[in-house]
């Protein structure tokens, strides 16, 4: 449920960017993520951090997307949240020595060290290419292909990766634990 909410202003920008342009687009973006976010408080009770951050990102940067009348922004909002999560992994992993995957999922998961760190640099590496790519998106294809890839393509891989990271996940627990809940 709470990945539909997340999706919905995608899907409400791309279909209004498609009939009109980017600023109807965007404009409609700021407003469904609004609704969708008080939605969620609402159902949930409580709004995740990410949730709120990433939110906060789109309201800015759509802003001055409006603002400036510059589409730019908006296609940036995108790089720059991917390098924020990629730099806030490799933190996690290379200056605390504690990679924050493990801290978030350690109590519903049990993998070694090895693992973890593995799982780590994997992400770290999506998100840095994930946000490289669209760079290269933003300034060698047509805005209409933007869309395209940040409303279809970047979630369809990051789906991909994260079922690929479960398996690898489960290839690595110890089945022994598995069998004792």
């Amino acid at each position: 449920m709470k990945q539909l909410l997340d999706f919905i202003p995608l899907v409400i920008f791309f279909v209004l960017f498609k009939m009109y342009d980017i600023y109807v687009g965007v404009t409609a973006l700021m407003i469904a993520s609004t609704i969708c976010l008080i939605i969620a408080g609402i159902i949930f009770k409580k709004i995740e951090k990410i949730a709120l951050f990433t939110y906060f990102m789109i309201m800015i940067f759509g802003a001055m997307t409006l603002y400036f009348h510059n589409p730019d922004f908006i296609k940036w909002k995108v790089t720059i949240l991917y390098m924020l999560f990629a730099i806030i992994l490799a933190v996690s992993q290379f200056i605390f020595k504690n990679p924050l995957l493990q801290k978030l999922l350690n109590k519903e998961i049990v993998l070694n060290d090895q693992v973890w760190n593995r799982i780590n640099l994997a992400w770290i590496l999506f998100f840095a290419l994930c946000a490289m790519a669209n760079l290269y998106v933003t300034y060698f294809m047509s805005e209409e292909f933007w869309a395209t890839f940040k409303v279809f393509i970047l979630p369809a891989i990051t789906l991909l990766f994260t079922l690929m990271t479960g398996l690898y996940i489960y290839k690595s627990m110890d089945k022994s634990k598995l069998n004792n809940n």
